[in-house]
């Protein structure tokens, strides 16, 4: 019997050896002994060089996030970083300012009345006496985008009308009507048919601008867009022609 019991502790001074060692040394009594292959304590700033502890760096947040995955800059770095880009110099007020001689804005251009560019032949298809709207009183309008995707869209029946005069769109039924070129299209028909030329000075030009503004009910088609610069285009703005010529007239 009091070999059995010498028997039995033996085996469980044994089982407990075997249990601490799996569990191996404990952090707090042998800091020492951590292997090699633990994440480094210390990292490389990228920017001043220097090695810091890792609780000098930011941890890292989305796909390269992880438990010792840090930031390449260490917080002072970005600190001053940060102090460098916010001090922008201010500059005085207009009033007090003094214009310089490349601050001068370009001169005026001699600008001319010119007959407006004839419009493409009218497509086949049904008169636009013949739209009607729907019961919800709309008109269908349908086309292609630049890649050949269809599209679909609801318009009044004034809107109808008017793009189908102005031969940008053609009646498919009496309630529905088709754009005829894509935004693409429609640009290189444009600036192809005025030759890249400016309406309004006859310099190059490679912008459109709407004769009727669409701010004043004016439309994207090709009898009210012509080609301009880009300093008529922006002096024009939202003004119609006869006002844009006359202001510069006088």
């Amino acid at each position: 019997m009091f070999a059995g019991a010498v028997l039995l502790g033996t085996i469980q001074d044994s089982t407990i050896k075997l249990e601490v060692d799996k569990m191996g040394p404990d952090p707090r009594t042998a800091p020492e002994e951590l292997t090699s292959g633990d994440a480094p304590a210390t990292k490389r700033c990228s920017r001043c060089g220097e090695s810091k502890p890792l609780t000098d760096f930011l941890r890292r947040t989305g796909r390269r996030s992880g438990k010792a995955s840090r930031r390449g800059a260490c917080r002072q770095c970005r600190k001053l970083q940060k102090a460098d880009s916010s001090a922008i110099p201010i500059e005085p007020p207009m009033a007090e300012r003094v214009p310089e001689e490349d601050d001068a804005l370009p001169l005026p251009k001699k600008r001319t009345k010119k007959p407006l560019p004839e419009p493409p032949p009218r497509p086949e298809g049904p008169e636009a006496s013949v739209l009607r709207p729907t019961r919800e009183g709309i008109i269908r309008m349908r086309g292609r985008t630049d890649k050949g995707r269809r599209w679909y869209q609801e318009t009044d029946l004034e809107t109808a009308v008017t793009l189908v005069l102005e031969h940008a769109a053609v009646v498919v039924n009496r309630h529905t009507i088709r754009r005829i070129y894509t935004n693409k299209k429609f640009r290189q028909y444009i600036l192809m048919r005025d030759n890249y030329t400016c309406h309004f000075c006859g310099e190059y030009g490679d912008t459109i601008d709407h004769l009727l503004p669409r701010a004043k009910g004016g439309h994207t088609t090709p009898v009210n867009c012509v080609c301009a610069c880009h300093l008529c285009n922006q002096s024009k703005a939202d003004r119609s022609l006869d006002d844009f010529v006359s202001d510069f007239d006088d």
